[in-house]
């Protein structure tokens, strides 16, 4: 029988657990989500109907803090992936040593079929539905897949009009003029661009080589455009419909620019871009391979297909665990998503601290703290994947077990108790 999405990440904890002395307890509370709420929503829409959505919110793992994870909107959106979401979200946090839990939500829904005002109707029915699940310290929501700052900002004012009291912390990822952070836009790229740039020696790359970004969102435009910038070649882009590649390297601004106006392919059959399958991006000659859109990407059907040196993970488990297995074999570092993608959960907690406090900080100050984050816990876990002979995978769900550990164990273990 084929396994769950989640199963399959709770591999990682069995195989990270292997490295760490753990108490029972642990693996125990970890192996399973506290609370995962199932609601239906009904919204009226333009032409008088009521239509119902299935939506869902995770609480994963609060011993280190309120849970925090993203709301996605999503037709293919289920029970299983909203779990599996929560689980990465729980051990993202704690590889920033961030004081929050994992946790995550979804409505299963094409958002491209909705009106704008239907839109924001079903925003505010998933708020008016899980109020009693969120709260600024209890569980904080953020922006995923197909939601958006105008998104948030409508959770956030449902939220207030349901406490009676405005309460910005509730959510982030919001509108800067309702209380959003400067730098969360651009946080996921530039937290696996400041990855990079700080293992550049261990990682043998360097302004010049290569970049290939899957996905044209908001985390791979951001990225192409950082990496541009310092003087990486940007050979490919792909998005849902095409891969561009040019083996010169594209013009990252009139790409944007093509994108911007839904007409990407447009750029092909000159200077030298060809226009090809979207799938083409994991085989496409590169230094840097970065998969910035949604999970399984890479599995064991086409890992073998993959030429980059570098996979840098700005999506949510886009490597399968077979897939994993085969890259480590080809001596591929894969920079993981709990790792690589978690500047955007680093400024979602500035943002959130800055909100209870009332004093918000310059975009430069954002910046300087996320970069210290960054370089602080990838060297620390680049030095235990080296002592331990491991993968940087496996080294960061190490390091972040670690204090998941002593977190729970603190509350006290089989051993103290039966003493």
């Amino acid at each position: 029988m084929e396994k769950s999405q989640l199963e399959q990440a709770l591999t990682r904890l069995d195989d990270a657990a292997r490295y760490l002395d753990l108490d029972a307890d642990v693996l125990e509370k970890l192996k399973y989500p506290r609370e995962t709420t199932k609601m239906r929503l009904m919204v009226r829409m333009d032409d008088g109907s009521r239509k119902s959505f299935m939506a869902w919110r995770c609480r994963y793992d609060d011993t280190r803090g309120p849970t925090k994870g993203g709301i996605r909107f999503h037709p293919q959106a289920s029970m299983d992936e909203v779990e599996t979401l929560a689980f990465w979200m729980t051990f993202k946090c704690a590889v920033m040593n961030l004081p929050y839990g994992g946790g995550k939500g979804a409505v299963q829904v094409d958002p491209h079929l909705l009106s704008k005002a239907e839109l924001e109707r079903l925003s505010r029915a998933y708020m008016q539905a899980f109020a009693n699940i969120v709260g600024p310290d209890r569980d904080i929501p953020a922006p995923d897949v197909y939601t958006n700052a105008m998104i948030m900002g409508w959770m956030a004012d449902e939220y207030a009009s349901i406490v009676g009291r405005n309460s910005p912390a509730v959510i982030t990822g919001k509108p800067i003029s309702l209380g959003g952070s400067l730098g969360r836009d651009d946080a996921t790229a530039r937290g696996g661009f400041y990855l990079v740039r700080h293992l550049e020696k261990e990682l043998g790359v360097a302004p010049g080589s290569t970049v290939a970004i899957q996905g044209f969102g908001n985390a791979g435009t951001h990225m192409a455009r950082l990496m541009a910038d310092v003087g990486y070649k940007v050979v490919a882009v792909s998005d849902s419909r095409a891969t561009l590649y040019c083996p010169d390297g594209l013009d990252v601004e009139a790409v944007l620019e093509a994108k911007a106006a839904n007409r990407l392919t447009s750029l092909a059959g000159s200077n030298g871009i060809e226009a090809l399958p979207p799938d083409y991006i994991v085989s496409v000659p590169c230094d840097v391979l970065v998969p910035a859109a949604m999970e399984d990407l890479i599995n064991e059907s086409n890992a073998d297909e993959v030429k980059a040196r570098v996979v840098v993970e700005l999506a949510n488990g886009p490597i399968t665990p077979e897939a994993d297995a085969i890259l480590f074999k080809k001596n591929i570092v894969v920079l993981p998503d709990i790792l690589a993608n978690a500047g955007g959960v680093t400024v979602s907690y500035y943002e959130w601290v800055q909100n209870r406090q009332g004093f918000y900080w310059t975009v430069g100050e954002i910046h300087q703290r996320l970069k210290s984050n960054m370089e602080v816990e990838g060297r620390a876990i680049w030095n235990l994947a080296r002592d331990k002979n491991i993968s940087v995978r496996s080294a960061a769900y190490v390091h972040a077990l670690g204090r998941l550990a002593e977190a729970i164990e603190a509350h006290g273990t089989q051993q103290y108790f039966a003493s």
